[in-house]
């Protein structure tokens, strides 16, 4: 993990895609983000509560497979929760409209 210190997301996002450049991390990434995503939207729409608790569970396993089996690193959610997390979407969205590539050169 960098020594930098980060303030604000603007300034962590950059960071972030530095970590996650492995294609089959970012395929890890996206999967497990759209499915928190559904999970969470099932979770409210059938009030089940099982859905909402196994929110971390996707969202992390996905993750943290992709860090440490493909990118070989420490996932910055352990010094940067939130920048973290907001990055996770951020990338998740830019994946889906193609402003960022799964294969990165």
């Amino acid at each position: 993990m960098s020594e930098k210190r980060f303030t604000s997301l603007k300034e962590f996002y950059p960071f972030y895609l530095t970590e996650h450049r492995n294609f089959t991390s970012r395929v890890l990434h996206f999967i497990g983000t759209g499915l928190l995503i559904l999970s969470l939207f099932t979770g409210v729409l059938f009030h089940d509560w099982r859905f909402i608790v196994a929110i971390p569970f996707i969202g992390y396993g996905f993750a943290w497979v992709g860090h440490f089996f493909f990118e070989k690193n420490k996932p910055a959610t352990f010094q940067y929760p939130l920048y973290s997390l907001a990055s996770d979407f951020i990338l998740f969205w830019d994946l889906l409209n193609a402003k960022q590539p799964f294969r990165v050169k």
